[in-house]
């Protein structure tokens, strides 16, 4: 096996993904919006504050080798001589850290018609009236490009500040460019109530407010929040940190004393509970209700209506097409 000095391989991870590309393959880099960047080969590939995201496929970095090693296949040691021996050639010019600038949601473009996104979601056991509601109040439709199912995310105002976006016709999970996710996709209560429940997802979310209207039950009557996806507790519990979407919640209705968790039943659910249970101020009472079939909300509304259960990649296999 080649042996790479350790002082080279030091010297190369400390060489960005987007200074990487400005240097040596600036024909690969796009321009996407602000201090955000893109790469023509992979559009749902984003770089900015020097880290860099593949959110069709679920896998980030920091560095240039992490890229060559994560996106382009190589194994460690090509990827550290590569990169050094282009350094070694022509020394990178470092790219002068970018400042922060306040996030601006850039939402895909909707498409005239909602059929396809309607039909995934009826397909997945959401009621219609659901569906309707959150059509009528922009919180969630279909995007022009790629039929994806957008789920919107606003602050007080209404404004949206968060979307995230799922594949009707593949496996595909991201979120919109600027996306904050202090404030996911929610369903506030009809009137000022002291409980707010917490699911992984939209779809869970929906799937929980479907299952609360068969039991002949106001799905309105308290307040629904998903938490933009899966959350990663610290290695020590008691370290952890309440997720941003419910911190900023639970700061804006003090009256809410209640959390009720409807997080999968899988280990990474199980323990995403007991560590947002942990961390939470005493305060707040809090009760663990999994769902009560399968792995998360939605199978088990499927379960109940005796929808036929495809096995569904929430990871990267299988795609109709790369982003």
């Amino acid at each position: 096996m080649p042996y790479v000095a350790p002082e080279v391989v030091q010297r190369v991870k400390q060489i960005d993904l987007l200074t990487y590309l400005k240097n040596y393959e600036p024909y690969e880099l796009v321009h996407f919006s602000g201090n955000v960047y893109t790469t023509r080969s992979h559009d749902s590939l984003k770089i900015s504050n020097g880290k860099w995201m593949w959110w069709s496929r679920g896998i980030g970095g920091r560095s240039a080798l992490d890229y060559l090693i994560k996106v382009r296949g190589y194994d460690f040691v090509q990827a550290v001589q590569m990169i050094a021996e282009q350094a070694a050639i022509q020394p990178p010019v470092s790219i002068p850290a970018e400042k922060k600038t306040e996030k601006k949601l850039i939402l895909p473009k909707p498409y005239r018609y909602q059929t396809y996104a309607v039909s995934y979601l009826q397909n997945r056991g959401i009621d219609m009236e659901i569906i309707r509601f959150c059509l009528k109040t922009h919180r969630l439709y279909e995007s022009e490009n790629y039929h994806n199912v957008v789920f919107v995310g606003m602050d007080e105002s209404g404004t949206p500040r968060y979307a995230a976006l799922r594949g009707i016709s593949s496996d595909f999970l991201g979120e919109a460019s600027g996306s904050d996710k202090n404030y996911s996709f929610c369903i506030p209560a009809e009137e000022k109530c002291r409980a707010v429940h917490l699911f992984e997802s939209a779809i869970d979310l929906l799937s929980y407010a479907t299952e609360r209207k068969l039991d002949g039950k106001n799905w309105r009557e308290e307040h629904l929040l998903s938490l933009a996806g899966v959350y990663q507790p610290a290695k020590e519990i008691e370290k952890s940190k309440v997720p941003a979407a419910l911190t900023r919640f639970l700061k804006e209705h003090p009256e809410v004393d209640r959390v009720v968790f409807h997080l999968d039943n899988d280990r990474t659910g199980r323990l995403a509970t007991q560590a947002i249970r942990t961390v939470l101020p005493k305060k707040y009472q809090t009760r663990d209700e999994p769902p009560k079939q399968g792995n998360d909300c939605n199978d088990s509304l499927c379960i109940r209506l005796g929808i036929r259960q495809t096995k569904r990649e929430k990871r990267h296999r299988g795609r109709d097409f790369e982003r």
